[in-house]
């Protein structure tokens, strides 16, 4: 969900677009835009450069015209898909896993049993190694608790999935996303931009950010900020989620409410359980 206008970071063009990103990386852009996926769910081609190998990271959504897509541009650039990842379980990341995984004949593998296809998960530390590739799996629960994002030294990248967007704010899904577990994963997102030499972002929706410090900050800083307004908004009687919502999102599109009230509600249990609120 996004439930702002834009971050730093000077997106590419200001919308997600399907190419090449980085030398590792390119995008092959799902369509299914709305206000919840932006310009569509980005799909994830990548490999070493020299490498006849390819690994894909989120198919998207169960369309076949995409899932073949992805397929072709891999092939057009001399690759073979060899496996196949997923940030997180939501059907516009996940849905096309099978159809993909039939297509290819690929393993999936994510960190939720219930989404892999193969007898291999995924955990924190893994390193993900095919054709050569160098690229580590980062533990970022929160807006889902199954939620992974992916790093890519050689490219000074994270694909980040839905834990950091290329444009607006992410939600955190309650009950199976917490605002504390995803605090943390921000704060790991933002040690690697200091401690590992990340600088971009390759967002699971928006466009590609070149300011991955910025963009992480920016986050810290919204939702601290948005905390701050729920908190405020319960200590001058807004007791029920709906009510936070309507006082505390008034500025953002109605159509994204429902969604924001998930957010209201991992806040509302984040505040209570640090005795915040009663």
């Amino acid at each position: 969900m996004s439930d702002a206008a834009a971050l730093p970071g000077r997106p590419r063009g200001g919308a997600a677009r399907s190419g090449a990103a980085t030398a590792r990386t390119v995008n092959v852009l799902a369509p299914n835009p709305s206000a919840m996926t932006l310009d569509g769910t980005n799909t994830w081609i990548v490999s070493e450069p020299d490498s006849e190998l390819a690994v894909v990271i989120d198919p998207g959504p169960l369309d076949e015209g995409h899932l073949r897509r992805v397929v072709d541009s891999a092939g057009e650039a001399g690759k073979r898909v060899a496996l196949t990842l997923l940030t997180h379980g939501h059907a516009d990341h996940s849905a096309g896993a099978a159809r993909f995984a039939e297509l290819t004949g690929t393993k999936v593998r994510a960190l939720d049993p219930g989404l892999r296809l193969g007898d291999e998960g995924l955990q924190t530390g893994d390193v993900i190694g095919v054709g050569g590739l160098e690229m580590y799996v980062i533990p970022a629960p929160g807006h889902t608790a199954d939620s992974l994002c992916f790093h890519l030294p050689a490219d000074r990248a994270v694909l980040t999935g839905d834990t950091v967007l290329g444009r607006g704010t992410t939600l955190v899904a309650h009950p199976d996303g917490r605002l504390g577990d995803y605090l943390d994963s921000l704060r790991r997102l933002r040690s690697m931009t200091v401690d590992d030499g990340v600088s971009v972002v390759l967002p699971g929706h928006g466009p590609v950010l070149d300011d991955a410090q910025g963009a992480v900050e920016y986050y810290l800083a919204h939702r601290a900020s948005r905390l701050a307004q729920v908190e405020t908004a319960v200590e001058n009687g807004h007791r029920t989620p709906s009510e936070v919502v309507a006082h505390v999102y008034a500025d953002v599109d109605r159509s994204l409410w429902p969604a924001a009230e998930l957010s209201v509600r991992a806040q509302l249990q984040y505040l209570t359980e640090h005795g915040l609120i009663p």
